[in-house]
């Protein structure tokens, strides 16, 4: 028996990914303020970071704050793609 007569299941998403999170004031000005997954939630984080320029041109792995997300990144003005994540979890409900 072979490993192509057994399709590997589709992989299912992470539940925790699902769930809808409330973003606080200082991120609802980036993402938005409705309730929305925190996949859809990266997706606008980084809808805005590319349609303002802000990802670094040097060193992609960085990203480079405006004011919106300086307040959002506790007033850094450059962090790296995972310190975002985690300065980013601090700002949802």
């Amino acid at each position: 028996m072979s490993d192509s007569t057994n399709p590997k299941p589709a992989r299912k998403p992470n539940p925790a990914l699902m769930k809808p999170v409330q973003p606080d004031e200082i991120l609802a000005k980036v993402v938005g303020s409705t309730p929305i997954s925190r996949g859809e939630l990266t997706k606008k984080l980084w809808e805005y970071i590319k349609k303002n320029g802000l990802q670094d041109q040097t060193k992609k792995t960085n990203i480079n704050a405006d004011e919106a997300l300086k307040a959002v990144f506790g007033g850094k003005s450059q962090v790296t793609m995972f310190e975002m994540t985690k300065l980013v979890s601090q700002h949802v409900k």
